[in-house]
């Protein structure tokens, strides 16, 4: 399941390159899906194309509001 505010679609890969991904992935402590997408943003950025982060998803429990 996708994650909130975040846009899902199908990619086919070639076998060969799915498993350098893992293999990168796993050497920055990322998921396969979280090293696509900054390889994706550093190839963009290479190319003079500027993509806004948006905020990141709020993750753990909400916080207590103190009652007055």
């Amino acid at each position: 399941m996708a994650s909130p505010g975040k846009k899902s679609f199908p990619l086919r890969l070639d076998p060969a390159l799915y498993a350098a991904l893992e293999r990168t992935a796993a050497g920055d402590f990322r998921s396969i899906n979280a090293e696509v997408e900054v390889l994706l943003r550093e190839a963009l950025a290479q190319r003079g194309v500027k993509v806004e982060t948006s905020e990141p998803s709020r993750r753990g429990r909400p916080s207590k509001e103190k009652e007055a």
